[in-house]
């Protein structure tokens, strides 16, 4: 028999720990709420599991899930894991949309989540979308991915990470007894082709005779590479670069932290030519639009492909970032 009665409970109002007995305790807060916990100590480890309000779990029912979970430990297996298993385990597809929605404050744009959950679409819930996390093994894994493997090695790769940390979050939640075995998954794929990791880059020396020729037509993606050339900045803080972001009078660009990559304040020295773009870029300003190289959606930025268009539409090999290579050896 317990130490407590469902009367005693009712009329506890005293701060602190009431036991019943094996384990079991009421705890009562400084502001009169109670609920059950169940200390449980095993090999020398002690641990504490909550079983819910008092107000809502009974003394009866309290007893009954202290046991229950005595009986797990006794067992060797992981109370936390196998309450969640009671509970109902998601398949890989909820768990994909808790972790977005436990991330989505973490993320620069709404367009890094799409990609991440639109590979996962793609590649991973054909094959996992629909099988609960606890049951996912590391060959269901190295299927999905030996699809892709070879023929898209950097999606493959994406998914591969994505695969793990949803299944990371699985186990670190108590729906996975152990961690997703991704390395081994890797050891089990062939080996993907090497690659040259490097964004094509224009020699420095051709650089001038192509900012000439940048210059013989004049619209925004024109004005907004060269401003990138001459800042040796990436495509994506050029393109949406705000005015309040300049300072004409001291000459300098300041990005703020949360448009760099490196999540810093970073401040650009603006030499004569970016600061007649700018100016130039102010004389076609539309309206109040905030952007200085606004895209075709007027106070949108421009998409990500547009320098890249623009470079092969002149017929150059080269990408946009490239010339941020180009700048580094010329500085060298």
């Amino acid at each position: 028999m317990g130490k407590l009665s469902a009367t005693a409970v009712k009329a506890a109002t005293r701060p602190g720990r009431l036991g019943d007995g094996d384990g079991l305790f009421l705890l009562v807060q400084p502001g009169g709420t109670k609920s059950w916990v169940c200390r449980v100590q095993k090999n020398g480890n002690r641990r504490d599991f909550g079983l819910g309000s008092a107000s809502k779990i009974s003394l009866a029912r309290a007893r009954e899930r202290a046991r229950q979970i005595r009986t797990w430990m006794e067992m060797g297996l992981d109370p936390l894991f196998e309450r969640r298993k009671a509970q109902g385990v998601p398949s890989f597809r909820e768990a994909t949309a808790k972790v977005l929605a436990a991330r989505r404050k973490t993320w620069r744009n709404e367009k890094h989540e799409g990609q991440w959950l639109q590979t996962l679409k793609a590649y991973a819930f054909p094959h996992i979308g629909d099988v609960r996390v606890s049951e996912i093994t590391g060959p269901m894994i190295r299927n999905a991915l030996a699809e892709i493997w070879l023929t898209k090695p950097e999606t493959a790769r994406r998914v591969r990470q994505r695969i793990g940390t949803v299944l990371d979050w699985a186990y670190a939640s108590g729906y996975r007894e152990s961690e997703a075995p991704m390395r081994a998954i890797t050891k089990g794929l062939p080996k993907q082709p090497k690659k040259d990791g490097h964004f094509a880059a224009m020699p420095y020396a051709k650089v001038p005779r192509f900012v000439l020729k940048l210059r013989e037509r004049e619209s925004f993606s024109r004005l907004a590479l060269e401003f990138a050339i001459f800042t040796a900045a990436r495509s994506g803080e050029v393109r949406g670069a705000s005015w309040g972001e300049i300072d004409l009078e001291e000459k300098l660009w300041t990005i703020p932290q949360e448009r760099m990559k490196a999540h810093r304040e970073y401040v650009v020295p603006l030499c004569p030519r970016a600061i007649r773009i700018v100016e130039r870029c102010a004389e076609l300003r539309i309206g109040d639009c905030p952007l200085i190289f606004p895209g075709m959606r007027g106070n949108q930025p421009m998409s990500d492909m547009t320098l890249t268009k623009l470079i092969k539409e002149m017929k150059e090999p080269y990408t946009a970032h490239g010339f941020r290579s180009a700048f580094r050896d010329w500085v060298s």
